[in-house]
């Protein structure tokens, strides 16, 4: 782990870390938290050739680029299995042990999480810990009933392809809408394309995350329509966010 961006290698010491740095600056203001998709039901380790972890690397390099490399630490976390796995909540579990352990290499500032798909859930699932301002959550899996109630002025950002095959943008919406009639800052962001995988446009969804990353971290203000939008628990329109947003990190 260095200041260097250079993204350590797993220990092989036969020891699960929940953890994986991937930069980790001297005095870092605040962190964020990535957590890749899975299954509904798997109780095999992720491959060492992960593709739902690889794809959210834009994610993160586009959040250094928008907040700065020498003011955020920027982390991974590493799940004992591919899958939900029902009461098991096996990934909940892998998160919580990661912002346990951040808290040696971040002591202060706020957490970010950003999350997509099964980590999109675990990510709202562990929102209620002491060090997290907010959750950025990117086509999630939001069965009907999940809990809300623990979100109290918590951000929860969702964003959402509404053709979607398979995440339910619906569901999603929905669960905004609880969200925010419990008190979080929730609203939703309706994206024009990406699908569940958000590879069409990619670039405005990594874009467009690590800004409303930063927002939450406190590195730059929220655009007035997503703030707007977090007051009502409705759904915005991407495309009318994406103005707003620069290009070319900074």
């Amino acid at each position: 782990m260095s200041g260097s961006g250079a993204e350590p290698a797993d220990r092989d010491d036969g020891e699960h870390r929940s953890l994986r740095p991937r930069l980790v600056p001297p005095a870092p203001r605040g962190a964020v938290l990535l957590l890749h998709g899975g299954r509904p039901d798997a109780l095999t380790p992720p491959p060492p050739l992960n593709l739902p972890s690889a794809r959210m690397r834009p994610f993160g390099s586009a959040i250094l680029r928008s907040v700065g490399k020498e003011r955020v630490l920027l982390a991974t976390v590493r799940y004992r299995y591919r899958g939900w796995n029902g009461s098991r909540t096996d990934p909940v579990h892998d998160a919580n042990e990661a912002l346990d352990e951040l808290t040696s290499l971040a002591p202060l500032g706020p957490v970010v999480l950003v999350g997509h798909s099964m980590g999109a859930r675990a990510a709202l699932r562990v929102a209620a810990h002491p060090r997290v301002s907010g959750v950025v959550a990117l086509a999630p899996w939001c069965p009907p009933g999940e809990p809300v109630a623990h979100l109290r002025d918590t951000h929860v950002i969702v964003l959402h392809d509404e053709r979607d095959r398979v995440t339910s943008a619906r569901g999603a919406w929905d669960f905004v809408r609880r969200a925010h009639r419990a008190g979080a800052r929730s609203c939703g962001v309706s994206m024009p394309r990406g699908g569940h995988a958000m590879l069409r446009d990619a670039g405005d969804w990594h874009r467009l995350t690590a800004f409303l990353a930063a927002g939450v971290l406190g590195e730059r203000a929220l655009p007035p329509g997503l703030t707007a939008a977090q007051a009502r628990g409705a759904v915005v329109e991407g495309s009318a966010l994406l103005r707003d947003v620069p290009r070319g990190g900074r």
